[in-house]
């Protein structure tokens, strides 16, 4: 379930870690999908750039290595949940673009998450979580700033941002998981650090 193969172990869940940032991506007055930009920390982006450490930006093998991030996501259904009126929203099987680069010694994976078919804005709220459900990844977004809606739609559309609080012991369990563990599938760990993002439109 991690979301890189090639990311490195530590000694306690998480093993890695992401800050995201995303923008609101609509057409017509409709929703389309989500723009991500997924930061990683510098001991997994070392690991993961390695091969690619001297060449160049748009070489082949950063290309390479953009599709087989991408792989990963989407063998994880991006890794993302979301919602509508109670109902989940499907999403497109491949996304119309995406790239990988390095940011100081960071890598910076970014792509468009499409929805399957354009959602109405006018009125409606959503709402969607993105997470590791191992918890082998900690994936955050660090305020609401990380959170654009477009210019044209700030008016209109507003997000807010739900961090959950997990008890103590909960916390220590995660703590607890050594590199050679993981937690039940049917205990949902990632789940239970999920931040709730919101949308909601006039």
């Amino acid at each position: 379930m991690a979301l890189f193969a090639m990311a490195p172990l530590a000694w306690s869940h998480p093993h890695s870690f992401i800050s995201m940032q995303t923008t609101l991506v609509h057409q017509d007055n409709q929703l389309t999908g989500l723009k991500m930009r997924w930061v990683m920390d510098e001991i997994t982006s070392a690991d993961l750039l390695y091969d690619a450490r001297s060449a160049k930006p748009d070489s082949v093998i950063w290309k390479k290595l953009a599709a087989e991030v991408m792989a990963n996501v989407l063998g994880q259904h991006y890794f993302t949940e979301f919602w509508h009126q109670g109902k989940p929203v499907k999403f497109g099987n491949l996304p119309p673009e995406y790239r990988l680069l390095k940011q100081g010694n960071k890598a910076v994976l970014e792509f468009i998450l499409p929805l399957g078919e354009p959602q109405p804005l006018a009125g409606q709220r959503y709402s969607f979580s993105v997470f590791d459900p191992t918890y082998f990844v900690d994936m955050t977004f660090d305020s609401e700033k990380a959170l654009h809606i477009p210019a044209e739609l700030a008016r209109q559309c507003r997000f807010s941002l739900k961090t959950p609080d997990p008890n103590t012991s909960l916390q220590a369990y995660a703590l607890s998981l050594d590199k050679a563990d993981a937690p039940p599938a049917d205990m949902d760990l990632g789940r239970q650090f999920a931040q709730t993002v919101t949308l909601l439109c006039q």
